[in-house]
């Protein structure tokens, strides 16, 4: 691939502030009605057209990730009816609920100028949102997108060095009769109940910041209102991703 063919894209990471479950298809998909966000977090995208699809990957989040074609971003391509040589730089962690993998396929699509948030769902419930962007109510299974007015805000994002897979929660909420959240996701008491190891880091947080952190999505990030990544800096001793973020 050479730099100055290629097309940079940046793919931000998004943030659900809310998300309560309102019901279940025939078909097993969830229901949802989310508040959700895009951060100033960003993977970075240079995409340049080719006869064959070739996914390259590298940066601080990028191990363990697949690039064939089960990649988000290979089956994007593949949406489109696409091929092009992708190189991606992962600053967004994988299995933290930051919607890194659907940022990186939303960033597919805009690219080939498809932004049809009902379409982009076919890939993944979050890349509606991805492609979209902004601040916005998010209902249907991510298809049905309201914005809203945007709020300029600071969260401070704790992702633990662990990852949760979110059909395990969500089949775990299933199996637990469908709760509630008391914090306003209900996929908490499921992702804790699946990886209750998460309970340490919200501890953790709640101790160190003074209020009760939320859950981002299924997890395994946390996050806080304001600016705490000094009262947290302990935390990176025990493996754990600080990062201050913006919603834009």
């Amino acid at each position: 691939m050479t730099a100055h063919a290629a097309v940079r894209i940046d793919a931000p990471a998004k943030l659900t502030m809310e998300l309560r479950i309102t019901g279940v298809r025939d078909d097993g998909y969830h229901l949802i009605d989310a508040e959700m966000v895009t951060l100033d977090l960003a993977d970075t995208l240079w995409i340049t057209p080719a006869p064959h699809t070739h996914i390259t990957i590298e940066g601080p989040f990028s191990a363990g990730l697949s690039t064939s074609g089960d990649n988000l971003v290979a089956r994007a391509l593949a949406l489109v009816n696409r091929t092009a040589q992708v190189h991606i730089h992962k600053s967004i962690p994988h299995g933290g609920g930051l919607g890194g993998g659907s940022a990186d396929a939303a960033a597919i699509l805009r690219w080939a100028e498809m932004t049809d948030p009902a379409t982009a769902v076919r890939i993944g419930a979050d890349v509606g949102f991805c492609v979209v962007g902004g601040r916005a109510r998010v209902r249907g299974i991510g298809e049905i997108i309201d914005p809203l007015p945007p709020q300029n805000s600071i969260v401070t994002l704790v992702v633990p060095p662990l990852q949760v897979s979110t059909p395990a929660v969500y089949r775990r909420w299933d199996d637990m009769g469908g709760p509630s959240g008391d914090n306003g996701n209900d996929l908490e008491p499921a992702a804790i109940a699946e990886v209750p190891s998460l309970v340490h880091w919200r501890d953790r947080i709640g101790n160190a910041c003074g209020q009760q952190p939320i859950l981002a999505g299924s997890g395994a990030t946390w996050f806080v209102h304001g600016t705490h990544d000094d009262a947290l800096a302990d935390l990176i001793d025990e493996g754990a991703h600080i990062r201050v973020a913006h919603t834009t």
